[in-house]
């Protein structure tokens, strides 16, 4: 066979953004809220990995406005969390960052959100403050 010939190439799959209906959405949060307050941010790796991973592909499918920075750093998040290596205090600055813009949203979302969110907020902060000692 001819090295210069061109080779056919199967064409990349378009990945299609998962649909969430409000339920799913709730169940995520409720999910996250358990996992955060069950657990401390020393022991929790996988599962927290895990998270991060769901919470990815739910919003790479939500065209909310003010969720640019949340999906960045949750990338980022996942980046530091597959590094066995990383700092834990470069994940603590992370979890409050991710806190704090998770508060900015709680104040737009109203309705049922608005509460859990603050919630999630916090958490996110805490665990922060507490993988950071």
């Amino acid at each position: 066979m001819d090295s210069t010939a061109n080779i056919p190439q199967t064409p990349a799959t378009p990945e299609v953004p998962m649909a969430v209906s409000d339920q799913q959405n709730s169940a995520l949060l409720d999910d996250t809220l358990t996992f955060l307050t069950a657990s401390t941010p020393t022991n929790s790796g996988p599962q927290g990995l895990a998270e991060v991973e769901r919470w990815q592909a739910v919003l790479a499918s939500s065209e909310r406005p003010g969720l640019a920075k949340i999906k960045q750093e949750l990338n980022q998040l996942n980046e530091l969390l597959t590094d066995s290596k990383t700092p834990a205090h470069d994940i603590a600055e992370l979890l409050a960052s991710l806190g704090a813009e998770t508060a900015k949203v709680a104040e737009d979302a109203g309705g049922d959100y608005s509460s859990p969110l603050t919630n999630l907020s916090k958490l996110l902060i805490k665990a922060g403050n507490t993988l950071s000692k």
